[in-house]
């Protein structure tokens, strides 16, 4: 949301009395066969928050590792939720993406619709009006930094004609990137018919992470002046921000590594974060849901990102160039030699329990024919892959990877002499087989 992330007037969706006393009273039964009388912890406006191991006190939340998408731990992460102001994630990789394919340039000058103009003022804004101009980078800046409402429509205007047209393009990247829970209803997150899993925010934030590195540099900025007559900078709505450790007000939530990535807040949504944290080689993504305060949402995070740290480490289970046991060499035409030795092309790395010996198994392997490959082959070409399964012994979830085969010597085509003596030994040594089958 904005400044201060007013709360905005948004219709809840009415909930029945009696699915209220359904709901009670199987939390209840849940209670009694466990045997506690642990209350449910209370989100915003003292919902109940869904009950978990760490004791977070969320509706949902994920914590997953940034470079491979494996989870680390979930409550609740399937469900689709308002996402609030986390949808402008959606509209912030649909802008670095128009970038990158040179549909919109950082020094394009955006002039503001009327559309952009008459965004209410109540929650984040810059106080565009109609006919400001300003370019891409700085209406993106006041978008990652201030989650400004009226510059998020102004790029979203530019990019599609209209906040509407825009948000049929955020269904389309929906769809494309494989967010099955995501329904988009506007640019901003203002609408609460606009929901997504805490699972899928975090694949989203994962695509923006992979595809665009770059979004850090926005995401990290303590503050942004918008306007050089403006009298004060926007504040970045994160306060969790590792460099926030040099703010009085603020240092209280900074937590080392933290450089992004987006809050959010409307009544139907409560108080929600999708955030990155990065300290060594390892970079973790987590999203929280429907929290109670500003200031919960990150110390939320705090407790899945201590999680983190310390309960698992970064293993690699193959090296890169290791010989597959079942695949050590393939068969070729036409070379030298007839067939040619394989390994790995990379590594495979887990995140691991602390102390855990991680056992993999094969479990797949495929490789181009004879006739696919005929020499001249270089050293280093794929010529297969491999797939290997990792499965958690705690938790029984089970992780694939898959790297391709690659040669290791050159394959050098043999002369015509040697090629036709093996023509004549192949011949007769089909002969005497076709006729050792008759008996």
């Amino acid at each position: 949301m904005g400044k201060g992330e007013k709360t905005l007037k948004v219709m809840v969706r009415p909930v029945r009395f009696k699915s209220v006393i359904a709901a009670s009273l199987a939390v209840w039964m849940v209670m009694l066969s466990l045997g506690s009388a642990v209350a449910l912890a209370d989100g915003y406006n003292g919902r109940p928050s869904t009950e978990n191991s760490l004791g977070l006190q969320v509706k949902a939340a994920i914590l997953i590792d940034a470079d491979s998408g494996q989870v680390l731990y979930e409550v609740n992460s399937n469900e689709p939720l308002p996402a609030a102001s986390m949808t402008k994630l959606m509209t912030e990789y649909i802008v670095l993406e128009e970038i990158s394919n040179e549909r919109l340039s950082w020094d394009e000058v955006i002039t503001t619709s009327a559309e952009a103009a008459a965004t209410p003022p109540d929650g984040s804004s810059v106080f565009l009006a109609q006919g400001d101009q300003h370019t891409v980078l700085e209406l993106y800046k006041a978008m990652a930094v201030g989650s400004a409402n009226d510059a998020t429509i102004a790029l979203a205007s530019q990019i599609a004609g209209s906040e509407q047209g825009f948000v049929t393009k955020m269904n389309e990247m929906a769809d494309k990137l494989g967010l099955k829970t995501a329904i988009f209803t506007s640019a901003t997150g203002l609408s609460e018919t606009t929901v997504i899993s805490a699972a899928e925010m975090a694949k989203l934030a994962q695509i923006i992470l992979k595809e665009h590195p770059e979004f850090l540099e926005y995401s990290k900025l303590q503050e942004y002046k918008f306007r050089e007559r403006d009298a004060d900078p926007i504040i970045n709505i994160n306060w969790m921000l590792g460099t926030n450790t040099n703010q009085t007000g603020l240092k209280h939530l900074a937590y080392e590594g933290v450089d992004g990535m987006k809050t959010g807040f409307i009544n139907s949504a409560g108080y929600n974060f999708t955030g990155t944290v990065k300290r060594g080689d390892q970079r973790f993504i987590s999203v929280v849901m429907d929290t109670a305060t500003k200031s919960a949402r990150f110390n939320e995070t705090a407790k899945l990102y201590n999680y983190g740290f310390s309960t698992f480490e970064k293993k690699t289970v193959l090296a890169p160039k290791s010989v597959v046991e079942t695949v050590q060499s393939v068969k070729i035409k036409k070379g030298k030699k007839k067939s040619i030795p394989v390994v790995t092309d990379k590594d495979i790395t887990f995140m691991v329990k602390k102390g855990v010996e991680p056992k993999i198994e094969v479990v797949a392997t495929q490789v181009k024919t004879e006739a696919e490959l005929v020499a001249p082959i270089a050293v280093g070409t794929a010529v297969g892959t491999v797939t290997y399964k990792y499965t958690d012994e705690e938790t029984k979830q089970t992780l694939e990877r898959t790297v391709n085969l690659i040669t290791t010597e050159e394959a050098e085509k043999a002369g015509w002499f040697r090629l036709m003596f093996r023509a004549i030994g192949d011949f007769f040594a089909n002969l005497f087989n076709g006729i050792v089958n008759l008996f």
